[in-house]
């Protein structure tokens, strides 16, 4: 969805012009997504387009921009580790990161998205914070300010750095000032300038509980205005218990008042949201998943992901409690923590906290090493080669390959190859033929649509058009009749379906599109169209 966002870019679409015009035509979607992600990506195909021509220089730009992000990933976990704990952890952190699964796939070739972004800049600042200093504090800032532009996912990873600084300070006092300081000038001030370069001023006043808009700009506006305050005090403020004071009542008057002005988003970042949306839609993706859903549904991949996360965390918590570089660790279970909380209940959460795993692994092996290398350790000595090779997420494909042998039965969770089936070119490439027209989709294949058809979707998953998802579900899950008021409603041309992977049924026998997929079934109003490939396409007749 992003790369067909940034084709419109480069084909002249306005800066501020975010609708995706083929989504729910003919008024579209507005996209929250950041044109601060787009603009690369953009500069990066017309680049290559006179040398490969617009369709491969989509295509090189697709498969090399999260390799140089990966990159420049690298060279920032580098830095980091090499500043804490020395040159040989930098190289084995880097080296783990290459093995850890939520890594990789967020920087594999194809993954033209924002969350490797994300990490890039949430990694940075955490490295800004164990250096320390006002400098330091002002880059960390903004680029916090740079992950909240991107997108909200990294908003409780943020506001724990923030809380780390603000009790450092009650802590510490006048030496962790400076590093307060340059943080809350450089998110109170970049937060507000970024959003303005990817927003439309006649939006500027609108808030929106799932981007960065004024509610947040709020929160970081109040965190200068702290920061200001505890500077003016200055050493004024000479205890503990008077720092914290500060500290608290301004806090309890920014919650307040948040609460106050923008209710809507103490819900979360969907506000308003059907129940059939999101019980069929949203609570069936797998990045929504809980730990108990993706155990229950067999899924033993989660084995890659969570144990690493887990493990980092408690060991980064365990260092900051008794070894040295408690600045480093601290910083890191910080970080480590939200992320693997969030991940229980959403996997999701784990986006960002896998970035910091490397981080801690590549220290522990080194520690490892070390001891190796000396004489009269005993046991001691594998301590801490057991708990850097645990976080090692490929090692981890064993006991998931495993799981997926002993217990074939307990997968429940949908085939994902019957999608991926469904939503490749190969199958996509018969609608091209077809005359431009609305389609009626099942929901994932949306976006593979529009980036491969002229044609318009109802349906894609995409929070903001309730719409759409809600005449997907109801289309494609209902009876004849729910179909018939959707393809009326909507000005519907191709029903498409994906056999492999029909709609939940929202009655007790199987939905109308469903067994009209299965041949089970007939509409007067349906022309079956002959294409090849996994997909079923119908043209309405009338």
């Amino acid at each position: 969805m992003r790369l067909v966002g940034v084709r419109d870019l480069v084909s002249g679409q306005g800066w501020y012009d975010t609708v995706q015009h083929r989504f729910l035509p003919p008024d579209g979607v507005p996209s929250h997504w950041s044109r601060l992600v787009d603009a690369p990506i953009a500069a990066m195909i017309l680049a290559l387009t006179p040398l490969a021509g617009p369709a491969l220089a989509e295509g090189v730009t697709a498969a090399l921009w999260p390799l140089l992000l990966f990159g420049l990933y690298g060279w920032v976990l580098y830095r980091g580790v090499r500043h804490s704990f020395g040159e040989r952890a930098a190289l084995l952190a880097v080296i783990v990161a290459t093995q850890t699964f939520g890594v990789t796939i967020q920087f594999q070739p194809g993954r033209v998205d924002h969350h490797n972004v994300q990490m890039i800049a949430l990694l940075g600042l955490a490295v800004c914070m164990i250096r320390g200093g006002f400098r330091c504090g002002l880059i960390g800032g903004g680029l916090a300010a740079l992950s909240l532009a991107i997108g909200l996912e990294g908003l409780p990873t943020v506001a724990m750095a923030a809380l780390y600084l603000v009790g450092d300070w009650c802590l510490r006092g006048r030496p962790a000032r400076p590093t307060l300081t340059g943080f809350g000038f450089g998110l109170g001030a970049a937060a507000p300038l970024l959003f303005a370069a990817q927003t439309s001023p006649d939006l500027w006043a609108v808030p929106r509980c799932d981007a960065l808009s004024p509610p947040w700009l709020l929160i970081a506006s109040a965190g200068l205005i702290f920061v200001l305050a505890a500077r003016w005090v200055g050493d004024r403020l000479a205890t503990i218990g008077k720092r914290v004071t500060l500290a608290a009542l301004c806090g309890a008057i920014l919650l307040g008042g948040f609460a106050l002005v923008f209710p809507a988003c103490l819900g979360g970042p969907f506000p308003g949201m059907p129940p059939l949306v999101r019980d069929h839609w949203l609570l069936t993706v797998n990045e929504m998943a809980s730990v108990r859903k993706l155990v229950a549904q067999g899924q033993w991949e989660a084995l890659v992901f969570h144990p690493v996360v887990a493990l980092a965390s408690l060991t980064a918590a365990w260092m900051a409690w008794r070894g040295r570089a408690r600045r480093a660790w601290s910083v890191a279970a910080v970080f480590l923590w939200p992320g693997l909380i969030l991940g229980v209940f959403q996997f999701r959460g784990l986006y960002i906290a896998a970035g910091f795993v490397p981080l801690v692994a590549g220290a522990v092996l080194d520690r490892a090493l070390t001891q190796a290398a000396e004489t009269g350790t005993g046991m001691r000595r594998w301590n801490f080669a057991l708990l850097g090779g645990g976080m090692v997420s490929t090692l981890w494909m064993a006991p998931a390959l495993l799981g997926e042998v002993l217990l074939p039965g307990s997968r429940t969770a949908p085939d994902p190859g019957g999608a991926a089936a469904c939503q490749s070119d190969a199958a996509l490439r018969p609608l091209v033929a077809l005359p431009p027209g609305t389609i009626l989709a099942p929901i994932f294949l949306g976006p593979s649509i529009l980036l491969r058809t002229p044609h318009s979707v109802v349906a894609a998953p995409y929070h903001r058009a309730i719409p759409g998802l809600t005449a997907a579900i109801e289309g494609l899950g209902g009876t004849e009749a729910d179909l018939d008021r959707v393809l009326t409603a909507f000005r519907i041309r191709y029903l498409i379906a994906c056999p492999t992977r029909p709609a939940d049924d929202l009655q007790a026998e199987p939905a109308f599109a469903t067994r009209l997929a299965r041949g089970a079934a007939e509409s007067d109003r349906l022309a079956p169209v002959a294409v090849s490939g996994p997909l079923k396409v119908w043209e309405v007749t009338r």
